[in-house]
């Protein structure tokens, strides 16, 4: 009887193993499809959202929001911090795509109460967030490159991006921004990094000035504030961009820093070529 008893309870053992690894595998390999589906359909919604100017909608092609948000791992649940938000066009897709399931944390230069670009274009922001309820759960932080800044409170982040910015910043700035960035983001969390790609064959203490910032000087301070690199994408590449121009990366568009001059040829190039970088903390 005890024989029995044994090969029984063996066989409804393994019966129950067999039939855990099949309802499991299956499942969850399928709910994580339908996650990523729901969450590239609710950043398309925001993409084609009334509160985003046909001016906008026109740089998606060049800017390729949908795929740069999921290679960095974007979901609605997420607390994400835009370093210099600039005049919102990422917000304005962050902003709804998180709205009642995540957070934004906007981290922009301060109103100084001076009559300058930061002052100005913090002031431009607040107005915008304020045009549209679509906005109104976002929330400023300040953000100074070089004196150090809580982006959002430490260690609490699952993901802090910037697009377009480290040119501005300088090597003293980039490093600063990056432990900033680290101090801000849980363990695990990812900083997503977008920007003008200078070529290797160019020197970069020459050339600082043109906008655009070799790749290999934006892994090396990510690397220096303790995160890993994860992953790089060509998602923003653009082999048509030589990077030398008169007037650096604003001879391009969206910019025409040149005006009618050579328009059609700087239209045909169409944006920069970017670099897309992923760092885990």
């Amino acid at each position: 009887m005890k024989t029995i008893r044994n090969k029984l309870i063996s066989a409804i053992i393994a019966s129950t193993a067999t039939i855990g690894m099949t309802a499991s595998a299956t499942p969850v390999n399928e709910t994580s499809q339908v996650a990523k589906a729901h969450e590239l359909a609710l950043v398309k919604k925001a993409m084609s959202g009334a509160h985003r100017s046909a001016k906008s909608k026109a740089r998606d092609q060049y800017r390729h929001p949908a795929e740069t948000l999921a290679f960095f791992g974007f979901r609605p649940d997420m607390t994400v911090v835009e370093i210099t938000p600039g005049g919102g066009w990422y917000t304005e897709i962050l902003a709804p795509a998180l709205k009642g399931t995540g957070k934004l944390y906007g981290a922009h230069y301060p109103d100084t109460g001076e009559d300058n670009y930061y002052t100005r274009s913090r002031r431009n922001l607040e107005k915008k967030l304020a045009s549209d309820m679509v906005f109104n759960e976002v929330e400023l932080t300040d953000f100074d490159p070089k004196a150090g800044s809580d982006l959002a409170p430490a260690g609490t982040a699952d993901l802090v991006l910037t697009f377009r910015n480290l040119h501005n910043w300088g090597e003293a700035g980039m490093a600063q921004v990056f432990k900033d960035a680290y101090k801000a983001l849980k363990k695990g969390g990812v900083l997503g990094v977008v920007e003008h790609r200078m070529p290797a064959s160019q020197p970069w203490q020459e050339n600082q000035k043109s906008g655009y910032v070799p790749q290999a000087l934006a892994v090396k301070y990510a690397q220096a504030a303790g995160f890993t690199l994860a992953a790089t994408s060509e998602i923003n590449a653009n082999p048509k961009d030589t990077a030398t121009h008169p007037k650096g990366v604003w001879t391009l568009p969206p910019s025409l820093a040149l005006g009618e001059q050579d328009k059609a040829k700087y239209l045909a190039i169409g944006e920069s070529d970017r670099m897309t970088l992923k760092f885990v903390k």
